[in-house]
């Protein structure tokens, strides 16, 4: 049995909820003028930034760039699905929701997103029957045995076993009629360099990784001996993203919310012990260094403060100087726990016991704190000590966005070494600007980068596209014309191209529902983006938006001729590196206008 949401549900949903009402749960929103604001719940920031219309029935934080109706930031804020947001609106409005079997047309229908899902979710149960086989999982059930796995463990985080071999996951989806193009597209299987494909994991202990609202992303498999690599990860997919996912998140979240504190730690099997010994708030980077989105994943709803489970060795002393500022911006306290040595929490805890982490885990040092300790301990304090510490410090020092919260810490280091305040700050600013003075590249050197890459350079131009879209939100009754002018073939940025194309084909549904637009949007930005836009104040009438449409098309068809002019000049003075940009920009927009 699905839930199967009819279009007419949705529309009901969205026009009984009140996106004021539900949000006003969560924030704090003051009137402002006929909209709402507050301080944005997606990313720390002191001055309200965060805005809700309720003429809109729509959202939109000025800081971050988040955006959505009503069912977005339900997904958003509380870490669930789709389906998970409208039965929870469902429920509290009274608004039934007809339950029953999906037929083979409706099926059909599923968007191919959700097709994966399905596919991963059949090929976990795959895993985990080749784990319970007496034959084939033999060897694997002893060695999660012998690691200490108890079997309700093993089913709880769905454990399985990939056979030994070239073609086993394969012959399973060839019997279930998955399309093999599909496996391949959420890295399952490889193609042969000639023909045909073969398995992407064989031999290897199966994690299943989910996300928070318990769908099958993507695969971690370990192997049972020295076999190199030791581990080995799904690719990035349309379903897998290992720089916004955490092994263990689905487990874990109830937990963090109840004690407002989740372990990071290194290891599915440090994961799986954290659980086992009732450390259940324990969860996994995935082969990465740990990223802003994986702090406002745990941020949002989850977790206030986060224990980081780290190696005191330089590796590790690495990752949490990378760490500082991630916690520090978002506003999430973080500690560092450093276990014995040689111990990793998944051994600690067989060796010594869940009282013996427990104690451990009360004296992890504060992440500033450890980064110092450690610097001390390493350099001395000797005069030349002092100063190689100021060195190994001024970098996450100058991270933190806040100055006050940085001349917090400024004024802790410099009484920990007893040396000026004012020196050390100057060292910290000194590095701060110079990580400003990176950021900024030269003019050109930024159009020639953005001309070599697949987005567009942030311009006069795109402001201009970006204001034709306002307009076409706002004023809905101009977008006849905005189809005969053939603006949009003068557009210079795909994204908003895809947009207006879509704004379009919305109203010509007869449907000029704005929530209901943005929903028919799958990426979340692109949702910030038509959030922001419809935010727009500016007061829209038929005059005012054909005399926009006629100077963006006349400047626009001025530009297109300026543009040939100085790739002739280019070519006749020689100029390589002029000549490749605006090359790159005229095929470009050739490209957009197809």
């Amino acid at each position: 049995m699905a839930i199967f949401i009819p279009e007419d549900k949705l529309a009901e949903i969205r026009h009984t909820a009140d996106i004021v009402d539900i949000i006003s749960e969560r924030v704090v929103l003051k009137k402002a003028g006929k909209d709402y604001v507050g301080l944005c719940p997606f990313h720390s920031e002191k001055t309200p930034s965060f805005t809700v219309s309720q003429t809109k029935q729509i959202y939109h934080c000025f800081g971050c760039g988040a955006g959505g109706d009503v069912f977005s930031f339900l997904m958003k804020h509380e870490g669930i699905s789709f389906a998970e947001a409208v039965d929870s609106l469902a429920r509290r409005y009274g608004i039934d929701l007809p339950t029953r079997k999906m037929t083979p047309a409706q099926k059909t229908r599923l968007s191919e997103r959700q097709r994966l899902f399905d596919i991963n979710r059949q090929v976990m149960e795959f895993f985990q029957s080749r784990l319970a086989d007496r034959t084939s999982g033999q060897t694997a059930r002893a060695y999660l045995k012998k690691r200490g796995m108890r079997p309700d463990v093993i089913d709880a985080f769905s454990l399985g076993y990939a056979p030994d071999g070239w073609d086993a996951l394969i012959h399973f989806l060839n019997k279930k009629q998955i399309p093999l193009s599909l496996a391949e597209k959420i890295g399952l299987i490889i193609p042969k360099e000639n023909n045909g494909y073969y398995d992407r994991f064989r031999n290897r202990i199966m994690f299943p990784i989910f996300d928070v609202t318990r769908q099958v992303i993507g695969f971690g498999g370990r192997v049972m001996d020295d076999s190199k690599p030791k581990y080995l990860n799904s690719p990035e997919t349309p379903l897998f993203n290992k720089s916004r996912s955490l092994y263990g998140v689905h487990a874990a979240r109830d937990k963090c919310r109840e004690t407002g504190m989740v372990y990071i730690v290194e290891g599915y099997f440090d994961v799986i012990a954290l659980h086992q010994h009732g450390f259940c708030n324990a969860v996994a980077t995935l082969g990465t260094s740990l990223t802003a989105e994986h702090v406002r994943l745990l941020k949002r709803g989850f977790a206030k403060k986060a224990v980081l489970v780290f190696d005191p060795d330089p590796a590790g002393i690495r990752a949490a100087h990378r760490a500082v500022s991630l916690f520090i911006n978002e506003g999430v306290d973080a500690a560092v726990l450093v276990l014995t040595d040689g111990y990793d929490p998944d051994t600690y805890l067989f060796e010594f016991g869940a009282e013996a982490f427990e104690r451990a885990s009360a004296g992890a040092l504060p992440m500033m704190t450890f980064l110092t300790e450690s610097a001390i301990k390493t350099h001395g304090l000797s005069i030349e000590g002092k100063v190689r510490i100021i060195s190994e410090m001024e970098e996450p020092l100058a991270c933190i966005e806040d100055k006050v919260t940085r001349s917090i810490y400024v004024r802790d280091l410099s009484e920990r070494l007893n040396v000026e305040e004012s020196a050390v700050m100057e060292r910290v600013q000194t590095a701060a600007a110079r990580r400003k003075k990176t950021a900024s590249e030269p003019f050109f050197e930024k159009q020639m980068a953005s001309a070599l890459s697949s987005e567009p350079m942030p311009s006069d131009a795109v402001r201009f596209e970006k204001r034709i879209l306002s307009m076409m939100l706002g004023y809905p009754e101009i977008l006849p014309e905005v189809e005969k002018s053939g603006a949009l073939n003068y557009f210079s940025d795909p994204r908003l191209v895809r947009m207006a194309n879509l704004i379009l084909r919305h109203a010509q549904s007869g449907k000029g529902d704005l929530p209901e637009l943005m929903n028919r949007m799958e990426e979340e930005e692109d949702r910030g983006i038509v959030a922001s836009l419809a935010m727009n104040q500016e007061s829209w009438d038929r005059k005012g938006c054909l005399g926009l449409l006629s100077q963006f098309v006349q400047s626009r068809t001025r530009r297109q001729d300026t543009l040939v002019a100085q790739i002739k000049a280019a070519e006749a003075s020689h100029n390589h590196d002029l000549l490749v940009h605006l090359l790159k920009e005229k095929q470009q927009r050739a490209i957009n206008r197809h």
